[in-house]
């Protein structure tokens, strides 16, 4: 049998956690190994308990979603899924920044959440097309790629350059927030392959996320 996903909730209110972890164990297949109540807790269960996947509140008191998202990115922990209420701030754009693999809306449904979770597990975190899509949207229009160690380029970046034909097609399907299975459709290859292609991508970009990609996909291609 295949391993349950293992997953840490991260959000300060007990009902919230409550309700997300009723939701993640009626699936049979997604495992609730911890939660936590602010972002410095989360970081501590995310070392110790090495989830597959984090599911991390924008806003909480302490230290906040961003700041932990960071640190468990860097680290290799785990990859974060955001839960926001999506009101494009700068916290949200921050979770970009972080390196956060998507995002869900704080009012997902059972069946969506269960399928996000395992998705992002699975390598592919790209969550909720009109989420990801409006916020590739708001973080382009701010001129925003991500850290200032990748700021915007231009098409002669030599990290663009090295891209083959089919990387930049992938990209380009990034920056309009494509999930793996539309990307395999929409190229004629296999899902497997698309993902292949996809980590090249990041690799050679230096961007931590799909989303992150997707962000430089909306700023240096036509």
């Amino acid at each position: 049998m295949t391993a349950p996903v293992r997953v840490l909730l991260a959000d300060d209110h007990g009902a919230v956690r409550a309700g997300l972890r009723l939701m993640l164990e009626q699936s049979g297949v997604l495992e609730v190994v911890g939660e936590a109540g602010d972002g410095d807790v989360a970081v501590r269960q995310a070392r110790a308990l090495r989830p597959d996947v984090v599911l991390m509140d924008v806003r909480m008191p302490g230290t906040d979603g961003v700041t932990a998202t960071a640190t468990i990115v860097a680290e290799g922990l785990a990859d974060v899924v955001a839960l926001t209420t999506f009101d494009l701030d700068e916290y949200v754009v921050g979770m970009v920044r972080a390196g956060a693999a998507g995002f869900l809306l704080k009012s997902v449904g059972a069946a969506e959440l269960v399928d996000a979770v395992r998705r992002v597990a699975a390598g592919e975190g790209v969550l909720a097309p009109e989420v990801t899509r409006r916020l590739l949207d708001a973080v382009a229009g701010r001129g925003g790629l991500v850290p200032a160690a990748q700021a915007a380029v231009t098409e002669e970046d030599p990290r663009l350059a090295v891209l083959t034909a089919r990387e930049r097609d992938v990209l380009g399907g990034l920056g309009e927030g494509l999930s793996n299975a539309e990307l395999a459709d929409r190229l004629g290859v296999s899902p497997t392959t698309v993902k292949s292609h996809v980590s090249h991508v990041l690799a050679k970009l230096g961007v931590r996320s799909r989303l992150q990609a997707g962000v430089l996909a909306r700023d240096l291609l036509p």
